[in-house]
This record gives C-alpha cells, structure tokens and sequence, in this order.
C-alpha cells in the first residue's frame, strides 16, 4: 500500500511536522499564509487526508469542487462549525477534531480577558506607551475586581468547567451557567455552578458573561443588541467561542453607548478583519484569537491529528470523529 499523502493547511510545531513527515508523505504550506478557495479544492483533490484549520472554511460547493481522492479531513481544532459536515458524510468523508487538549489553554485565556478587562489593563497598557501616563492618581483607570462577582457561562462544556474552575476557586466567584441540557452533579459540583433556565436570565444576573458555546447557524448572532440590552450596564462580555456568535456592529453600539461596560474578545466574525468601530473603543480589550496559542497545547492538537490518521489508515476507527 502506498504511503498516505497528507496535506498541513498551514505549519504546525516543528516536533509534530517530523512526527507526520516520519509515518506519511506530508506536504505542508511552506508559506504559512491562509490558502484560497481554488488551492484548497486542488488539495481535497491530490492528497488522502488534508489537516485544515478553523480558518479553512471549506463548504459544501468546495467539498463538491475538490472531491475525488480526499479521505479523511483532520481537522486541527475542536470547533468543526467552518467545515461542512453534511456534505462530508454525502461525500463519504471522515473528519477528525482535537478536542480535550486545548481546555486549560483556552480558559486561560478566558480568565486573562476578564481580568484585562475589568481592571482595564489594555487601556492601561496604551496610555504607557503613548507616553500619557503621568504617575498614580486615587482615581485614575479605576476597574473592577473579580473577587465574589457573578460568572455567567453561555456553553458549560469542557472549557467552560475549567473557566468555572478558574474563577471559582481563583477568584471566589459565583457561576451560573445556561446550556440546552444541565450539567450533571459530578459537573457542577466541583464550582457550586448553578443553571440558568433562561438566557435572558443568566444575562441578568451574571458580572461577567462569558461564551462557550460552538458556532453555526443556531448560534451566530446569538448576543445581539436585543441580548446586549439585558445584561447589567456594570457587566462585561467575554468570547472565546466563535466570532460569529457576537454581532460586532451590535456589540460596539452598546460599547460605545455604554449598554455594557466592556467586553473582551479573542475570536472575530470575520477574522483577521476586524470591526473598525471595535478598533476605535477603549472598553474593549482585542486580542489575535490567542485562545489555543502555547507550546504546550499546539503540539498536543498536533499530535492527536497524527493518533487520528493513523488509526484511520491502520483501517481502525478515529478516536475523534465527528462524521
């Protein structure tokens, strides 16, 4: 049997690249800059498994486009929302995710944009280096601590249990959470996470409203200004999850209005671009969907790719499939 050729949308930790290189015929993207629609359906077509990323959007029409010879798409992430998973099982293709590695990476990160924002450290951070700041004042960039504030979790799945954790016990928080089903007593016990039965109740009670929940048509736009406008004008809104989730032009409305006091954001609608009226605001902290970004967690979403194209290749069952 031939070697199976796989195809690296974009680089990965070197450690994974030679792990792949040593079992497959791997080709990857030596540029590293994201691939069009017309470079991704030429992959789909000329290798057995291709390794997209969440900025691969790859729909049905370009599924369509480039079937033929692709078997398995791994993709290296949990959130499989930009691949068309209908079109995949019409197709008869397998996808694979990653999911588990990039928990405490992501809430992590969770956490940092909570604090960045509450105690205004973006805004800080600017008037440092702009050569603004001209000593301590009593009341200068006053925030807002965590300590004994209102965590609302949208999505209780595995990062929002660890953001749950993190605020709960680093910060003595209070969690709330809604989510289409409850969470188990196993689930909930270990933060004292209580369930919202309502959305709009959760928007109501939570400090912080943080986003955990996967992208798609049941949840893009799902905070728009309707929702904006229920949570506390003291609150702020966190998102982790998807970009789509969010209406930017809603959420700067509201930032700018202050309907909300701020909000932390590390994934966009349509990322890299961002929302200019997001750019102009100071109570809202910006980072580069940073989420998933360190040494350790990259290389283990590496790495369960690989387990999954092996297994697949071996004629055994990925552990990870999706469809």
């Amino acid at each position: 049997m031939a070697t199976p050729r796989v195809f690296l949308t974009r680089r990965w930790p070197a450690a994974v690249e030679r792990h792949l290189a040593a079992r497959f015929d791997l080709t990857r993207n030596e540029p590293d800059t994201p691939l069009d629609n017309e470079a991704l359906a030429a992959a789909l077509r000329s290798f057995d498994a291709v390794c997209p990323t969440v900025t691969d959007r790859l729909t049905a029409e370009l599924l369509e486009a480039g079937s033929g010879n692709v078997k398995i798409i791994a993709n290296y992430g949990v959130e499989v929302s930009h691949i068309d998973l209908a079109a995949c099982e019409r197709l008869g293709i397998v996808v694979t995710n990653t999911p588990e590695v990039l928990t405490e990476s992501t809430a992590d990160i969770a956490i940092t944009l909570m604090l960045m924002t509450a105690r205004r450290a973006g805004e800080g951070e600017r008037r440092v280096r702009a050569h603004a700041w001209q000593g301590w004042g009593p009341t200068w960039l006053l925030g807002t601590e965590l300590t004994g504030k209102t965590l609302g979790l949208i999505g209780f799945g595995r990062i929002g249990r660890a953001t749950a954790r993190k605020a709960h016990h680093g910060f003595g928080m209070r969690v709330v959470y809604h989510a289409r089903h409850p969470a188990s007593p196993q689930e909930a016990a270990p933060t004292g996470a209580s369930r919202c039965e309502s959305l709009e109740e959760l928007l109501g009670r939570a400090d912080f409203v943080s986003l955990h929940c996967p992208g798609g048509p049941a949840t893009r736009h799902l905070i728009d200004a309707r929702r904006l406008a229920q949570m506390k004008p003291s609150a702020f809104l966190i998102n982790t999850a998807r970009g789509e989730v969010v209406d930017e032009a809603a959420l700067a409305a509201a930032l700018g209005n202050r309907v909300i006091a701020g909000a932390g954001l590390d994934v966009y609608e349509h990322e890299p671009l961002l929302s200019e009226a997001l750019l102009t605001l100071e109570n809202v902290v910006l980072l580069p969907h940073l989420g998933s970004a360190t040494q350790e967690t990259r290389s283990a979403m590496g790495m369960r790719v690989a387990d999954n194209l092996e297994r697949f290749f071996s004629g055994l069952e990925p552990g990870d499939r999706v469809a």
